[in-house]
């Protein structure tokens, strides 16, 4: 809906970061350079979907009546992905063809490249298997029709890099860090860039959190509560499934503060919420002569419209980037993400810097 109202001019950039001044001069494609398609295991049409999103006050009926009418052209570009609960046979034979679909839509288009991003549920944490160190022992059992060696995320991943495209995880699920993964990318000299989208509570944290920092104050304690309905919430309900995520947020908090932290945090399912999720945060800290402080924040957004034009934005850095042979993980691209792969830095201004500075010399 973004991508499409941004087209026809009835959307302004709000939230794109590539459309700040400062990545004026970088070669990212223009929105109507950009061809849209995927993978999904469901098969909602998306206008209903557009309509139910309308509904829940995300967007504008208004917007929606202006675009509505390209939604069909999308809903035909989108083909069935891989359920391991419906697959029969090995492995190797739902990557094959997913790569066959990303090869025929860049085909069908006369596309220059296909920059694949995962916005699929979160999975719950992956079992390690030691054929997830090794490219060559992982493709010998991807052929075992009676293993089941990669989550969905990280098949989707191997799937995209065997078709030459770049690939971007925007969910905390195992994707595309399993090493034997990144040995491909690495052979194939694409680029990568990951993990778990940055759009909300963690956003702030990385605001906050070094400020506490720099002016000696020593947190004690750090607690959260995240409150949300729609598909996140029903899928976050699973505690097995929201482990991936309270792992992904928690990571960054300790590395922000240099130090492990007394640090509760809770994803609850509230659907009578909808689209909208609030966080809630209670920071206990401790001044000059042991003085006992505290910050309480609350965040209150839609989610899926904070992570749309994040997901624009990585599409046209990653393009750019793989327009200018680089490959591997973008490191700098850890401004968009709680669990930034290949990087430790997780403070916000010095994130910003460092994607400044790279897209300066893309």
């Amino acid at each position: 809906m973004g991508l499409l109202a941004l087209r026809a001019g009835v959307a302004g950039g709000g939230g794109c970061v590539s459309e700040l001044p400062a990545f004026a001069g970088v070669p990212l494609p223009g929105w109507d350079d950009l061809v849209l398609g995927g993978h999904d295991i469901v098969h909602t049409p998306l206008e209903k979907r557009a309509e139910q999103l309308a509904h829940a006050g995300v967007f504008g009926h208004s917007v929606f009546s202006a675009v509505r009418s390209g939604l069909a052209e999308v809903d035909a570009e989108i083909r069935d992905g891989y359920h391991p609960a419906t697959h029969t046979g090995a492995q190797a034979d739902a990557a094959a063809r997913l790569t066959a679909d990303i090869r025929s839509f860049a085909d069908r288009h006369d596309l220059a490249r296909v920059v694949v991003v995962n916005v699929s549920s979160t999975e719950a944490p992956c079992p390690h298997l030691p054929e997830h160190d090794d490219l060559d022992a992982l493709e010998a059992a991807l052929t075992d029709p009676a293993r089941a060696v990669l989550p969905s995320s990280s098949l989707s991943a191997y799937a995209a890099l065997k078709a030459g495209s770049p690939y971007v995880e925007f969910t905390p699920s195992a994707g595309i860090t399993l090493p034997a993964l990144r040995q491909l990318a690495e052979r194939e000299g694409l680029p990568y860039a990951g993990c778990d989208g940055k759009t909300g509570e963690t956003l702030l944290r990385t605001v906050l959190a070094p400020m506490f920092s720099a002016r000696a104050l020593k947190v004690r304690s750090w607690a959260g509560t995240n409150l949300l309905g729609g598909g996140d919430g029903e899928t976050l309900a699973d505690p097995v499934t929201a482990n991936s995520k309270l792992e992904s947020k928690a990571r960054g908090l300790a590395a922000l503060l240099g130090e492990d932290v007394t640090a509760p945090l809770h994803i609850d399912n509230v659907p009578d919420l909808g689209e909208i999720k609030t966080a809630w945060d209670h920071v206990s800290f401790e001044g000059f002569l042991g003085a006992r402080m505290s910050l309480q924040f609350t965040w209150t957004g839609y989610d899926s419209a904070l992570a749309a034009p994040l997901i624009l934005d990585l599409a046209r850095f990653v393009t750019a980037a793989h327009a200018g042979g680089q490959s591997g993980a973008l490191t700098e691209l850890g401004f968009f993400f709680k669990d930034p792969l290949g990087s430790d830095e997780h403070r916000f201004a010095e994130q910003t810097a460092r994607l400044v500075t790279w897209a300066a010399d893309l």
